[in-house]
């Protein structure tokens, strides 16, 4: 089966970028390679607990997952490469993104600016990351399980 590879990045590797990629395995399920990766990963960290709490309550999850570092290799075989949030700089990793297939940048929903913290906070980040995986899966052609 040939299936699309999808790497979600962000700087630290605990937060956004493992909701994206906890949403994209529970609405594809094996029909899209997904990895989840850092440009500046907190190796010796975890993911973040209000996010897989966040994830929790729609059926997703970050088991097992821990923050890892997106590489040239890995960045080179993916279909797509999308960058969440403006601190992840693929530079930052050694990587030019001017040479990857396919790239894109989510400027995603940050609840703090307005005020907003805690649980509610992190839903609403994981509901702008969630619409934004739907609509990607539908892109590549991916049929939403469930």
């Amino acid at each position: 089966m040939n299936r699309p590879t999808v790497v979600f990045v962000c700087q630290s590797n605990q937060g956004k970028s493992q909701m994206a990629a906890s949403l994209a395995r529970l609405h594809a399920g094996d029909a899209v390679e997904v990895v989840s990766a850092g440009t500046k990963p907190k190796l010796d960290g975890r993911v973040n607990p209000e996010s897989a709490t966040s994830l929790a309550a729609l059926g997703a999850s970050v088991e097992g997952e821990h923050p890892k570092g997106i590489d040239a290799d890995l960045a080179a075989r993916a279909d797509r490469v999308v960058i969440l949030g403006s601190k992840a700089q693929l530079a930052d990793a050694g990587i030019d993104e001017t040479s990857l297939r396919a790239v894109e940048r989510w400027d995603t929903d940050e609840p703090s600016l307005r005020g907003i913290e805690g649980s509610e906070r992190m839903d609403l980040i994981r509901d702008d990351i969630d619409a934004r995986v739907r609509g990607l899966l539908a892109e590549l052609g991916v049929e939403p399980r469930g």
